[in-house]
């Protein structure tokens, strides 16, 4: 196979993978594009390039490359999210207050143990939320708190911040952002 010898070339390849894989691409794994005969440097700039070339507004693209915290990938532009939601109504779950406020305790104040949340919510956590949490993937427990009982420590993964397209926790909004009235939420 000929190894690519201009940066077209290595767009295109690049452009290929990230369209194709299933999931974010780390630059670990694009560099085995090139056979490790790339710098990292090099493949940052060329994503960099290929992101531009994507978000010409004037080109009609629907797709933009995007980097979250597991990778580099591809997805539909926003505008277009409600469409594409159609296509898979069952896959729209709604979360329940106590799902949302969960979660938002543990991506804010993490890592925490259920008692801290308990303790901040000021109520019990239900097991099936921590588990509907869980099975999403969304959270995952990283230790134990060194106190008798040692309770687990839960702490939000890579997946949470790849489905809400942010690269690191730095990215979340600041509470100070939030006023009670305008987080609509399902009971």
């Amino acid at each position: 196979m000929k190894e690519p010898d201009n940066i077209i070339e290595m767009k295109q390849i690049l452009e290929a993978a990230l369209l194709t894989a299933g999931q974010p691409l780390s630059l670990d794994e694009i560099l085995k594009l090139f056979a490790g005969r790339m710098e990292r440097t090099t493949l940052r700039m060329l994503l960099d390039e290929l992101k531009l070339d994507w978000a010409q507004e004037n080109d009609g693209r629907t797709l933009e490359l995007v980097q979250v915290a597991s990778g580099y990938r591809f997805q539909a532009k926003s505008q277009f999210s409600e469409y594409i939601a159609r296509l898979s109504p069952e896959c729209q779950t709604k979360y329940s207050r106590a799902v949302m406020e969960t979660l938002a305790i543990i991506a804010y104040r993490q890592p925490v143990t259920r008692g801290d949340i308990e303790q901040i919510r000021g109520v019990a956590v239900n097991p099936n939320v921590m588990r509907q949490l869980q099975e999403r993937d969304w959270i995952d427990v990283v230790g134990q708190r060194e106190v008798p009982g040692r309770p687990s420590l839960y702490a939000t993964t890579k997946h949470f911040l790849d489905d809400l397209n942010l690269r690191s926790l730095a990215e979340l909004p600041a509470m100070d952002d939030f006023a009670q009235s305008e987080i609509p939420l399902e009971s």
